[in-house]
Formats: structure tokens, C-alpha cells, sequence
């Protein structure tokens, strides 16, 4: 599809031709906000005109996702626990049963029933970080990213939306200082394995590699942070991780070999195992 830019179209038929290149569903979504429209005056009026430079902005979005780039990063943001988070190609797109991991820290921060400390470890967006430090306001909320792009997206994620998250720079437990101790720990690492053939399909075609894959069983990372949580825990202190559908009885596993005790995991809408967590103990 060619801009067309000085030119006007009629919605209806800039979105007959982009429905050519790309499923009508995501055509529609892009048109709607390539109009600055509602779904129901689309609806409703299909004859109106898409002016030239939102029908310029339009069609440059429909090649761009015709050549596979996610809606998220085109749009350059996506909704996450009911709030828009700003997203670009340095981040993971926040995704919906991610949403599980923030519901059970919010149980286990509730259940101190006192100021908490809570670190997310490769924070991306600040989705997870930001959605704690809003819905707890009195807790204290660190986050760390290796990225120094994503946290500077994170930092604009917070201001935006008036969380309170201090952001430190590294990997995973070395961004803070060693003789730190938080109450919760919380962390959606890097879990595909090298090779896994969904690297080649959808919007993982297009997100950071490393923020995705995870050594040849998709677990070296989870692994890492299971390993050095304990140091950095206080007394009861809790970890949960979001893992893959099918790896959960191996992150359990892991969190035992730490020592870590009433490890459990949870399941999301789906049915599927996708948090894992336990305590250090006292």
C-alpha cells in the first residue's frame, strides 16, 4: 500500500485495501487509531474521509505490520493491568497472563499487612514494577533492567502513571548493592529455549532476543536468579517468577535446591502453571 499523502479516502475503503494485507481485526484496530476514532463511529460512519496525513500514517503502519512488526510497538503502547504503558522495540511486550504475577505479589505484600520491599528484576517496560507501586502505594518498589533503552522507558512508564519505583541498572541482583534485602522479590525473566520454532512466528519475531531466550531449556536465567535470591531476602522473604507453560515442575525443583520453602505454583486463566514461587524461610 502507497501513502497517499494530499489525497483524502473514505474509512470503508482505506480499510477494504489494508484488510488485503494484514487480518480485517488488526486493519480495523490501526485504522481507528490512525483516525483518532471509536470503533462505533466507524461503524457507524464508514463514508466519512481519513484526512491525508492520518491516511499517510495509516498506510505506513500496514505495511509495517504487513512486514510483521508488532501492533504494539506501531501503536507504541499496550494496556497492562488496566493502565497504558509506553512500549518501543527495547522492551517485551507486557502481556495479559503476566498480569498473574503481579496478582500474587499483591497477595503477598497484603498478606505482611506492613511497608514492604519489593525488587523486579528485568523490569523492560516497568509494567510489573509500576502496576506493584500503584496498587501499594506504602510499599517500597526497586527495579533493575540490564538495558539502560528499557529503563529509560520504565522511568517514562512511571512518570507517566505517578509510580514511585527506584530504578537501578544491571543484571538481574548485581543492579543492587549486596548487602540489600527486600521482603518480595518478583521477576518475568527470559524463559524460551534457544531453537524453540515460536521465535520464528508472531511479534516474537520482533522483540529482543534477550529479553526472551533463556539457554538451550529456556531456564538459565531463572536458574541465576533462584540461585542468588536467597542473599538478597530477608527473613521470610518470598521469590515468584513467571515461567513457561511447561516448565514449572523444573522451577519448582530448582526452588527447593535453594532451599527455599513452601514453594508452590499458581495457575493462570488459562489453566496453565505460569508463576512458580517459595519463601526463604526464617
Amino acid at each position: 500500500m502507497n501513502a497517499c499523502t494530499g489525497r483524502r479516502a473514505a474509512l470503508a475503503g482505506a480499510l477494504d485495501r489494508a484488510a488485503r494485507l494484514v487480518p480485517r481485526a488488526e486493519a480495523k484496530l490501526l485504522l481507528v487509531h490512525a483516525a483518532g476514532i471509536g470503533h462505533a463511529r466507524l461503524a457507524a460512519h464508514p463514508e466519512l474521509e481519513l484526512a491525508s496525513d492520518a491516511l499517510e500514517r495509516y498506510d505506513d503502519w500496514i505495511a509495517r505490520r504487513a512486514g510483521g512488526e508488532p501492533i504494539a510497538y506501531l501503536l507504541g503502547w499496550r494496556e497492562f493491568y488496566g493502565r497504558r504503558f509506553r512500549v518501543a522495540d527495547a522492551v517485551l511486550i507486557p502481556r495479559p497472563e503476566t498480569e498473574l504475577l503481579v496478582d500474587c505479589a499483591l497477595a503477598v505484600v497484603r498478606a505482611l499487612a506492613r511497608s514492604s520491599r519489593i525488587a523486579d528484576l528485568g523490569t523492560g517496560s516497568g509494567a510489573i514494577a509500576v502496576s506493584l507501586a500503584l496498587e501499594q502505594p506504602e510499599a517500597q518498589v526497586w527495579a533493575s533492567d540490564a538495558s539502560g533503552a528499557a529503563l529509560d522507558i520504565a522511568r517514562e512508564n512511571a512518570q507517566a502513571l505517578g509510580a514511585r519505583v527506584r530504578f537501578r541498572q544491571g543484571a538481574w541482583f548485581a543492579a543492587f548493592d549486596p548487602g540489600s534485602r527486600f521482603d518480595l522479590v518478583v521477576s518475568n525473566p527470559p524463559y524460551v529455549a534457544e531453537g524453540d520454532p515460536h521465535l520464528a512466528n508472531g511479534d516474537l519475531r520482533r522483540e529482543p532476543r534477550a529479553a526472551l531466550v533463556a539457554g538451550p531449556d529456556g531456564l538459565s536465567e531463572i536458574r541465576r536468579i533462584v540461585r542468588d535470591a536467597p542473599a538478597f531476602l530477608a527473613r521470610s522473604g518470598q521469590l515468584l517468577v513467571e515461567h513457561g507453560y511447561d516448565q514449572a515442575e523444573q522451577v519448582r525443583e530448582a526452588l527447593r535446591a535453594a532451599g527455599f520453602e513452601a514453594v508452590r505454583s499458581w495457575r493462570d486463566l488459562a489453566g496453565i502453571e505460569r508463576v512458580s514461587g517459595g519463601s526463604r524461610g526464617v
